[in-house]
């Protein structure tokens, strides 16, 4: 916002402009320019037009040999006028003075076309309410400063710093308050608020420093930060438009309204609830039960990424929000986020290590561009103080490793959300062959997953527990090998530990498998793999193929030396053994009858014997021990 009190100006200014620029004015013809004095505030334009004969416009140096002292140059070519008015060109003037100039166009300046144009200091509003008064864009500060009885005050001697709310912003809050404006404005609070955003002084931009604290008139603190974005104050409050002056002070407009108490006798989560940048931040922090720890006594420091950074790391992870929100480490990443104690940007040092609520630590550098965690996240906002804590705002999601030498049994173990797998697992006796060298992914149904299975299926846990087919089931759910979520492609499939094949698609609402169960969340690394969790069990053939379950025999289990095979099928079919690792062990044409396989070299573990043709595979898993 900058308000203009401008001078009274010549007719001219309504005269034909052929340029398109608004501004003054100034026709030349017949030996004249008209007005040949014009005065004009800093920052105004003249508009040069001809109407008649041929003329120039020369503001460098006198044609007849006048001692000019311009506090600028400016000057326009030559140019045949018309009765319509054609453009000569524009000059702005942004430096007060009084500026000389002619038409050097033979003897035009002696018959005396010459002219001045005096550029005088803009007009400046009386005081700092005038500015909100005069504004377009500050009715509602303006009802509520009178409403408040501080509109003399703000007519005062000062100096004064107003930090004024636009319209926009007054009409956010009472959306947000549920409040209409005649409510606010009878609110007995109202003087209080509006004094919260008055400080004592002329506070330029140019004297702000970043994490500065100011004491405004209602007694209370406000904080200012210099982001890359421009000011904020409070976290909260953006300046739109700095350094309105006037004669006892200065403006300052802001894109949101203060509201005492935030900085003092609140909590981290309030601060985090009550930004506009940390809307997914509060949702999430509710979502896993957080918000009441936050609330708490502390003292807590909260590393708090913007919704942007939120929404940067879902992406990268290539799940929604929502999956997010829904997924079983989002207590794990957002504790990673926390610590307990007041660790202030004082207290800072290059290199330091903090402790966080997750048991894991994060590690501060103090670089050329600000304060950087884990060499990812920039803290955009340092020290917004809460009675309980402080608020670090940061640019980037951290995220939690699970400890060295762990596996991926020990990820599915240590989930509160994985419990059916972790039974499942168990049960098949794959414990052991998951937890072995590897690599291995593994694609890891939730419990409610497996709730939303046992409903399809009318079974119990149990009877699924007991299903002859439970570990085919399960290593159709693991992949030899480091799958990243970075290195999937549209459509790619991937051959599991079980012998059939996934397909994997990468639609606009994530990472879907065999386009029934959504990744939601991805890249869990582990010493011997990576998990996946999804929204639903996968069901290779042999899961749900009662006729090809049936066809096959093989006992006993688990095997010692000798493993009995009956196949009880029509024909030739090609079958193959694999160890847990996806090794093809044994393999060749089986006639319906019965093989008995001589084991005792083999090592202990989990093997799938899968039989069938070109176009349809079965597979049956059994163990050695």
């Amino acid at each position: 916002m900058a308000i203009l009190m401008m001078a009274v100006l010549p007719s001219s200014l309504f005269a034909q402009n052929p340029c398109g620029v608004e501004g003054v004015v100034v026709e030349a013809s017949n030996f004249m320019y008209s007005p040949a004095a014009v005065e004009i505030e800093a920052g105004q334009t003249v508009v040069w037009v001809n109407i008649g004969g041929t003329h120039d416009v020369n503001g460098v140096s006198s044609t007849l040999g006048d001692m000019w002292s311009n506090p600028e140059t400016f000057s326009h070519p030559t140019v045949n006028g018309s009765a319509a008015g054609v453009c000569m060109g524009t000059t702005t003037f942004d430096v007060p003075g009084v500026y000389n100039y002619d038409c050097s166009i033979g003897s035009h300046a002696a018959n005396g076309m010459v002219a001045t144009v005096t550029v005088t200091e803009p007009a400046q509003p009386a005081t700092v309410a005038d500015i909100v008064i005069d504004s377009p864009d500050h009715t509602v500060l303006e009802a509520a400063v009178i409403e408040a009885g501080l509109a003399d005050d703000l007519m005062g001697e000062g100096p004064f710093t107003v930090f004024a709310p636009t319209d926009a912003a007054f009409t956010a809050l009472l959306a947000a308050l549920e409040v209409t404006a005649d409510e606010l404005l009878a609110n007995p609070d109202l003087a209080s608020i509006l004094l919260y955003h008055v400080v004592s002084g002329n506070v330029m931009s140019t004297d702000l420093s970043d994490g500065m604290s100011a004491t405004t008139l209602n007694g209370e603190e406000v904080v200012i930060n210099i982001t890359a974005d421009g000011v904020i104050i409070n976290g909260t409050a953006m300046v739109t438009v700095a350094d309105i002056t006037a004669d006892n002070g200065v403006v300052h407009v802001i894109d949101a309204v203060l509201l005492p108490g935030t900085n003092a006798n609140t909590t981290v989560m309030d601060i985090i609830s009550e930004s506009v940048v940390h809307e997914s931040l509060e949702a999430a922090l509710i979502e896993a039960g957080l918000d009441e720890a936050l609330n708490g006594e502390g003292p807590f420091t909260v590393f708090a990424p913007t919704d942007d950074a939120l929404a940067t790391a879902v992406a990268d992870l290539g799940v929604t929000l929502e999956m997010f929100l829904a997924s079983p480490i989002l207590t794990q990443v957002l504790s990673y986020h926390a610590a307990s104690g007041n660790v202030m940007s004082g207290d800072i040092t290059d290199g330091m290590m903090v402790t966080m609520l997750n048991g894991q630590d994060i590690t501060i550098n103090i670089t050329a561009e600000g304060v950087v965690i884990n060499e990812t996240a920039l803290v955009t906002i340092a020290d917004l103080t809460a009675d309980n804590g402080v608020v670090h705002v940061i640019d980037a999601v951290l995220l939690p490793q699970p400890p060295m030498n762990t596996t991926v049994v020990d990820i599915i173990v240590e989930s509160p959300d994985h419990t059916v797998l972790e039974a499942a697992v168990i049960a098949a006796g794959l414990a052991d062959d998951l937890s072995a060298e590897g690599p291995f992914t593994v694609f890891a149904p939730t419990d409610a997953a497996f709730t939303a299975l046992l409903e399809a299926l009318e079974v119990t846990a149990d009877e699924l527990l007991a299903n002859p087919d439970l570990a085919s089931i399960l290593l159709y759910h693991v992949v030899s090998g480091n799958v990243m979520s970075g290195d999937i492609t549209d459509g790619m499939m991937a051959t599991t530990l079980n012998g059939q094949d996934i397909t994997i698609n990468i639609t606009t609402e994530g990472v879907q498998i065999n386009e029934t169960a959504f990744v939601v969340v991805a890249d869990l690394t582990a010493d011997n793999g990576v998990v996946h969790v999804i929204d639903a069990v996968l069901l290779p053939a042999s899961g749900v193929d009662e006729a090809a379950a049936a066809a096959v025999n093989i006992f006993p289990v688990p095997a010692d030396d000798v493993v009995n095979v009956v196949l009880d099928v029509e024909g030739n079919v090609f079958f193959e053994i694999r160890d847990i690792t996806g090794r093809v062990v044994e393999n060749g044409n089986w006639t319906n009858g019965r093989k008995v396989l001589d084991v005792s070299s083999w090592t202990p573990g989990i093997y799938t014997f899968s039989w069938g043709d070109a176009t349809s595979r079965n597979t049956r898993a059994f163990s050695i021990r």
